[in-house]
């Protein structure tokens, strides 16, 4: 590595970008009198909401609680069965078992990872040969893309089941309506709720952070109830009338009820500035982050096959939060433990989005023999590049000459 190699600065996979108006939004709640769930997250959830085009959006204090929530809400437990894409993060399948239920595991697109009509149909069909209730079918629009929102939320309705969109890495994309519409990812017009994330490496960042959306309004009242211990102040709610009001008949000033057991999923309002702020700057994050995808596509499109983008997919316009390529490891003759420390080596992080959930110890034992080859084969080829709002294009055209250089491909055209 030269000497200017090295002073290079080091690009993650992916990394939040703060400015001034975000730091200043937190201060502001620092030096107020609420830090935990106040005004802050009222107003977050109001603009959300707004922005995403649902009736409701219930914050919470991470993605993974937002999809344990929606499992909750919809009451699935034991007995029950949802159905989820092998080719997400852990979070999605977990909170389908936090809650009692069976996952059964559905194959991807082997080049680009989402779930299509043909692969929730097969996982129907093993639903049924095995005596699994499917209640719910979760699909995730993997790295900012959308899965085929009509035929998949048309065929789980046509069975029953109810429909939640993991789309914790696509605020701010649109999926298409069937209709020559489009709507936002968030909207929930072809589901009954839509999980987000707000993690740093997302789009919008709150630290840490959820929400869920719907335009259901008993959905959106049970959310709002079990996140937050599932306690009730509505004195219409109440069942212990001799306790919860005076003789007046006016509800005792204190008084709550649990009438279910709840957690504390609460977001705060330190969090919920963050996210607010960030929020308003959405559409540029957005328009930024594609912006430096095009710049991958053209500068990777001499690479092709041994390197290429994802498959696109035509039922989408996306919001990245990831660019993924796939990559011929077995015929550049390399490995892909090699290339990433070799990109590392020079200043360049990588990640792998992601392992199939059905290939976790915990599910193999569950699912024993269970095979997914769109899965397996979208996992061997996979590597997700630098990608955030404060990257250049010239930070692009350096990490495609180190890919390049790491994977042994032919020269990488220059850049007009």
């Amino acid at each position: 590595m030269s000497v200017a190699d090295s002073a290079e600065r080091f690009l993650p996979y992916g990394r939040q970008a703060i400015d001034d108006t975000d730091i200043a939004a937190v201060v502001e709640v620092l030096k107020g009198d609420y830090l935990t769930t106040g005004p802050k997250v009222a107003a977050f959830e109001a603009a959300l909401a707004a922005k995403l085009g649902a009736r409701f959006a219930v914050s919470n204090s991470s993605g993974t609680a937002a999809l344990h929530l929606a499992c909750l809400a919809l009451g699935l437990g034991p007995g029950d069965a949802a159905i989820v894409p092998s080719v997400t993060f852990l979070a999605t399948a977990n909170a389908v078992r936090m809650v009692g239920a069976d996952v059964v595991f559905a194959d991807v697109d082997p080049d680009n990872g989402l779930m299509r009509p043909e692969d929730l149909e097969a996982a129907f069909a093993r639903a049924d040969a095995a005596g699994l209730k499917v209640r719910a079918v979760f699909p995730v629009h993997l790295a900012g893309q959308c899965a085929d929102m009509t035929s998949l939320s048309a065929l789980a309705r046509r069975r029953g089941a109810a429909v939640v969109e993991d789309a914790c890495h696509a605020i701010g994309a649109y999926h298409a309506c069937g209709d020559g519409a489009a709507a936002a990812v968030g909207s929930c017009r072809l589901s009954d709720m839509a999980i987000l994330s707000f993690h740093p490496v997302k789009t919008v960042a709150a630290g840490e952070g959820g929400a869920v959306t719907t335009n259901d309004p008993a959905l959106a009242r049970r959310l709002e109830r079990l996140r937050a211990h599932g306690m009730v102040r509505d004195g219409a709610e109440f069942e212990n009338a001799d306790m919860a009001f005076d003789e007046t008949g006016r509800a005792n000033p204190w008084y709550y009820e649990m009438p279910e057991i709840g957690w504390n999923y609460r977001l705060s309002d330190i969090h919920a500035a963050l996210a607010l702020s960030q929020l308003e700057r959405l559409d540029g994050f957005v328009e930024t982050r594609r912006a430096l995808a095009r710049r991958y596509d053209d500068l990777l499109a001499p690479l092709a096959p041994r390197i290429e983008p994802i498959r696109r997919s035509r039922f989408s316009m996306p919001a990245w939060h990831l660019y993924s390529v796939l990559i011929d490891f077995t015929g550049a003759g390399t490995e892909r433990a090699q290339v990433m420390n070799r990109l590392r080596a020079q200043g360049i992080g990588t990640q792998v989005h992601y392992i199939p959930v059905h290939r976790q110890p915990y599910y193999r034992k569950l699912n024993p023999g269970l095979v997914l080859p769109g899965a397996e084969r979208y996992y061997a080829r996979t590597l997700s590049l630098p990608l955030f709002v404060g990257m250049t294009p010239a930070d692009v055209k350096r990490i495609v000459a180190r890919l390049n250089d790491a994977v042994g491909v032919s020269a990488v055209r220059e850049a007009s």
